[in-house]
């Protein structure tokens, strides 16, 4: 990570070339306005942070069953404030009519780990139209994610329970629509990263984006995330620190810039 803050640029969107990329770092990254306001999410992360209550883990990654309580899921698992609305902040200009000229369809969106479920309400409420579905190994958890959702109001939302290397092949192999967006945080390691990278490349719609995160977890993850970055479907992409968007629009330059977001 430190060799990142020290190559990386923080320049505000100068020397990315693509109109539509300059938007998102120029715009999106660096955009601090009081335009988006998620006070009521942040109450929930707020609320889960502090909360006792003992839940039981089904942990298919590790392998590693146990029970832990909320608070400390929370606090080693949810994706940090600023992320998570740097996200929600593409998503919202990703649903728009000057992402897609003539799009009129609602997007397609996917979590996968869920964990307490404040990401998800950060993606699903980027636009009510679209769909999020979110995938998520332990039932408990998920139940929590799901009262979360309740207590936001958003209805958008569709979870998926069970051992993701089961339930998005499935899903994978059925879609009948395209991908507009993945975030990918689930089961941090390289070869299962790869694994879905692979089942959802094929659903990829061409202005769709996805999101790698905790690529500087391991360096089996790391590792992952270069194949990634060199696969020869994939075009321009943002090594951001902790996390890595992958785009698949042709019209790109294939090349990797390093941000500090």
């Amino acid at each position: 990570m430190f060799h990142h803050h020290v190559t990386a640029w923080n320049t505000g969107g100068e020397g990315v070339h693509s109109p539509r990329l300059f938007y998102i770092v120029r715009h999106l990254f660096y955009d601090t306005s009081s335009l988006y306001s998620w006070t009521a999410i942040e109450q929930r992360r707020q609320a889960m942070l502090r909360a006792p209550k003992l839940v039981h883990i089904n942990d298919y990654g590790t392998g590693c069953d146990r029970d832990e309580l909320v608070m400390h899921i929370a606090k080693r698992s949810l994706m940090g404030r600023h992320e998570a609305q740097l996200l929600a902040r593409l998503l919202h200009y990703m649903s728009g009519e000057e992402y897609v000229v003539g799009r009129k369809r609602p997007l397609l969106l996917m979590e996968l780990g869920t964990s307490l479920g404040v990401t998800t309400a950060y993606m699903a409420t980027a636009s009510d139209q679209n769909m999020v579905v979110t995938f998520e190994g332990s039932e408990q958890i998920a139940a929590v994610a799901t009262k979360n959702w309740e207590k936001l109001g958003v209805e958008n939302i569709t979870l998926k329970l069970g051992n993701i290397d089961n339930t998005l092949y499935t899903y994978a192999r059925e879609l009948a629509n395209p991908i507009d967006f993945v975030l990918m945080d689930a089961n941090h390691t390289g070869e299962a990263t790869l694994r879905y990278f692979e089942w959802l490349l094929p659903h990829m719609d061409e202005n769709g984006v996805l999101v790698v995160d905790d690529i500087r977890l391991s360096m089996d993850m790391y590792k992952a995330w270069q194949q990634i970055v060199s696969h020869p479907k994939v075009t321009a992409t943002m090594d951001l620190g902790r996390m890595g968007l992958v785009f698949f629009y042709p019209q790109l330059e294939k090349k990797l810039y390093r941000l500090r977001a």
